[in-house]
């Protein structure tokens, strides 16, 4: 069977491979079942179809709401091969979970709104489930309302045409949705522990996501935090794709 792949979209090494074997240990995947490919090192292979069953996308500190004048080539090309992936998926030729950053750029591909308005603070967030997702194959059974970790500077304004609203919160309205069967994309990170995301933290403690100063106070409301629902989406989306 073709592996899974974890697209990284973090030009901070350490960040990314703190990320994949978050994925990897939160989707219980051994290195031979979920491969890593970096797109901020490499364009996306011209085979990707082939060689991966389906593929997820973690953070980065990236935005797509980012001013074009100021991104570089290398975030251009990130987002044009995700995009790309975006509507692959969104046409069921390959399963796909966009997280975080990843939910961006597949809103906008799709033909959606990704604004500034809907930020959420570093932390823990309150997830609750819309109705649709109870027949969901990754979001059925889980808690209506769960704890899940989110760290972002924009959000989704509008869906992409087709999309079901699967999960939304009281900051950021849109915390989950499908397109399709096999395109799923999320605002929270359904992959790190507590003690993982705080190790993240500390990389971009001053890049505008909270005040270096805050950190001890927000990573202790992180480590208190209960996450036993977000892995479930990624164990449930290994298991079916």
């Amino acid at each position: 069977m073709r592996p899974l792949v974890y697209l990284c979209a973090r030009p901070q090494q350490g960040a990314a491979a703190a990320e994949y074997e978050s994925f990897r240990t939160a989707m219980r995947a051994k290195e031979s079942e979920l491969e890593r490919w970096d797109l901020v090192a490499a364009p996306l292979p011209a085979d990707a179809l082939d060689r991966w069953r389906g593929f997820v996308v973690g953070g980065s500190p990236f935005n797509v709401t980012d001013p074009e004048s100021t991104k570089t080539d290398i975030q251009r090309r990130v987002e044009a091969d995700l995009a790309r992936l975006a509507h692959e998926a969104a046409d069921g030729r390959v399963a796909g979970l966009f997280t975080c950053y990843g939910i961006g750029v597949a809103t906008r591909a799709l033909g959606g709104e990704v604004t500034r308005a809907h930020p959420e603070d570093t932390g823990p967030t309150v997830v609750s489930l819309r109705p649709e997702a109870a027949t969901d194959r990754l979001f059925g059974g889980l808690a209506d309302r769960f704890e899940a970790l989110t760290a972002h500077k924009e959000g989704v304004e509008t869906l992409p045409a087709g999309a079901v609203l699967l999960a939304t919160g009281d900051a950021c309205p849109v915390q989950a949705y499908r397109v399709g069967e096999r395109l799923y994309a999320t605002q929270f990170h359904p992959e790190p522990t507590g003690r993982a995301f705080t190790e993240r933290m500390a990389v971009y403690r001053d890049d505008g996501y909270f005040a270096a100063s805050d950190y001890d106070a927000i990573a202790a409301r992180v480590l208190a935090a209960s996450l036993s629902e977000p892995p479930r989406v990624l164990r449930a989306f290994a298991q079916t794709f």
